[in-house]
């Protein structure tokens, strides 16, 4: 077996072509510096294009920079951060936000398959509003969720009504944001500012790009001083083309888009395949491009021990995540060892 079949994250995958050649072109010749170059330019526009508005943009490294820096610049250090307990920056950002906030507090609420509800945001919204509690100032969303799920745009706007009725914003952790305009086969201005999103981190590591997610945000009064907010935090690249040329990459001819749809679909072929194997179980629905299954530790083992990577997720079941360069026949093969097993 290849070192590369594996289910156990999309941020295993390679560098998508497209984004690559676009890499390449940007290392033809000296640009300025620090994101005053023509790519950054082109990316920035590109997204402006894409989401058919006016908005800023800013890139930066990783997913943790971006929402840890975003939430940051959504309120201050005695405000609190609502988010979902399976949240992403709860569970897997080492204390990222409230670091770079200076120690916002985040508030857990719950909400079924990984999805935060109007009346989880409501309960802690409402449950205190003395001085000594952290003040609630901002909702995040995990766009799609933790288990890989996605909110659609009628679930949006109720949250966004919500908020409204208590002066929140509106943040989305978009990791795999391109997954979720996918599954939900809309323009990507539904599920962000039409449907009241302030900031969206939007991924392109996840997607194709060997590192970089952008920042945008939609609410531009959101986005006085960020980009010293990303300076601070050592996160303005000095040669930033080497980080926006591959998003141009991605943009041209919707290859993100491609991308996404191509690891949708390979979710899918795994979920029809694990359905018709007998005692398996989905643990959540299948909506984008992971597939979360229970199998006995043992059943982990033995797969583990044939060479395949994934991992034991929330709960104990197993997270099987497609990427854009998962093949068919990887899936296959993985079915006919489980197959093997059950």
């Amino acid at each position: 077996m290849a070192e590369s079949e594996q289910f156990a994250s999309d941020n295993y995958s390679g560098v998508c072509p497209q984004a690559w050649q676009a890499m390449a072109r940007a290392n033809e010749a000296d640009e300025p510096a620090y994101g005053e170059d023509r790519w950054t330019q082109q990316a920035a526009d590109g997204l402006r294009r894409l989401f058919d508005t006016d908005c800023e943009v800013f890139f930066v490294f990783n997913g943790t920079a971006a929402n840890s820096l975003a939430l940051a610049s959504m309120g201050q250090s005695f405000h609190s951060v609502i988010c979902h307990e399976l949240a992403h920056i709860e569970t897997d950002e080492c204390g990222g936000p409230e670091y770079a906030s200076n120690g916002a507090k985040l508030l857990l609420g719950a909400g079924p398959n990984g999805k935060l509800t109007p009346e989880s945001i409501e309960h802690l919204t409402t449950k205190r509003t003395d001085i000594h509690y952290p003040k609630p100032k901002v909702v995040s969303l995990t766009q799609a969720t933790e288990v890989g799920t996605v909110y659609t745009p009628a679930e949006l706007q109720a949250i966004r009504a919500t908020a409204d009725r208590h002066g929140l914003r509106v943040h989305m952790d978009g990791a795999r944001f391109a997954n979720a305009v996918a599954a939900l086969d809309v323009h990507p201005s539904e599920i962000t500012w039409k449907a009241g999103v302030d900031v969206l981190c939007f991924s392109g590591t996840k997607n194709g790009l060997a590192l970089g997610e952008a920042v945008v945000f939609f609410n531009k009064a959101l986005a006085e001083d960020f980009e010293w907010r990303c300076k601070q935090a050592g996160q303005l690249a000095s040669k930033m083309r080497f980080i926006s040329a591959p998003w141009c990459g991605l943009l041209e001819n919707d290859v993100w888009l491609a991308n996404a749809r191509h690891a949708n679909a390979c979710a899918a072929r795994l979920e029809r395949g694990l359905a018709r194997l007998p005692g398996v179980q989905l643990r959540y629905p299948r909506q984008a491009n992971g597939v979360f299954v229970d199998l006995s530790d043992d059943v982990q083992l033995a797969l583990r021990e044939k060479g395949w990577h994934f991992y034991t997720f929330i709960g104990g079941s197993a997270r099987l995540m497609c990427s854009w360069a998962t093949r068919p026949d990887q899936i296959d093969r993985f079915l006919a060892d489980l197959e093997a097993l059950v």
